[in-house]
């Protein structure tokens, strides 16, 4: 029986230790900022990032990993004979998924790519249960079900404090952007089907400590929470409290705090953060 070998994309949130251990395979895309182009957990970390961010002139450019990157990497797993599973994110935010498709069906290699419909730490969630699975001898098919049941039981949450880089990326016109930030509104946002949508809006910090007070309760009620994570940009009072609560609330479940991955930090701007979790029903 073929082994089964666990790609994604450098939009995951991992820790180098996780990757290490579970022998997961990251192909990184790559961020420009003013002219200069970096490659993500190669020539530039999350950390390094979001100061180059904050400080450049223009909004950075990210672009999706090249199809060819991909096919090498899909080329060297599977020469054993193993079989490759890519696990990528959500098509909403970029096209890394379809390079990753396409690459499967020129590499020499039996590659499946799913699109996992999340990113960050929830993409992460998705990486690390198939290639604890892929170590264990699964075979494909008993990972694509847990991945779905991963799926399923994950939920992330997203609060936007300014819309600068947003408006600066194309996604909303100037004026409605500059009328919102004057109005100091905040947006809280869920990934859900694939998809990215406004479920909070609102004034001041206020909004954003609410909804995620409705998030945190929900969150009690939620059976067999498993494991919680927290990614942001920069820090903030909503952040530190939020956190703080989490660890108040849930002192049992793992919760992993980090920075998030340039993609995520350039579509979202300075302050913005992440609640991430997952449960995991019988």
């Amino acid at each position: 029986m073929a082994n089964v070998k666990v790609v994604t994309d450098s939009s995951v949130q991992l820790t180098d230790d996780e990757i290490k251990q579970y022998n997961i395979t990251v192909v990184p895309l790559t961020v420009m900022i003013d002219g200069t182009v970096y490659v993500e957990r190669e020539t530039i970390n999350n950390e390094q990032f979001v100061p180059k961010m904050l400080a450049s002139k223009d909004l950075p450019k990210t672009s999706q990993p090249p199809v060819g990157k991909f096919v090498e990497a899909f080329d060297e797993l599977g020469k054993d004979g193993s079989q490759v599973l890519c696990i990528d994110m959500l098509e909403a935010i970029s096209g890394t998924v379809h390079a990753a498709e396409q690459a499967a069906t020129l590499s020499k290699s039996d590659v499946t790519v799913i699109d996992s419909q999340s990113t960050d730490r929830g993409l992460g969630f998705q990486v690390l249960e198939a290639a604890k699975l892929a170590q264990e001898g699964a075979d494909l098919a008993t990972i694509l079900d847990k991945i779905a049941k991963v799926r399923n039981n994950t939920r992330l949450y997203l609060c936007v404090m300014t819309l600068d880089n947003i408006v600066k990326g194309g996604r909303l016109h100037p004026i409605a952007g500059a009328i919102t930030n004057f109005l100091n509104i905040k947006l809280g946002l869920q990934v859900t089907g694939g998809k990215l949508k406004v479920v909070s809006k609102g004034r001041g910090d206020k909004s954003l400590r609410k909804f995620f007070n409705g998030i945190i309760n929900d969150m009690k009620n939620t059976p067999a929470l498993k494991e919680i994570g927290i990614s942001y940009v920069t820090e903030t009072s909503v952040l530190k409290e939020t956190v703080q609560k989490l660890k108040t609330d849930f002192p049992d479940v793992p919760l992993l705090y980090r920075i998030t991955s340039p993609i995520i930090s350039t579509h979202t701007g300075e302050g913005a953060f992440a609640l991430i979790y997952y449960s995991d029903p019988d």
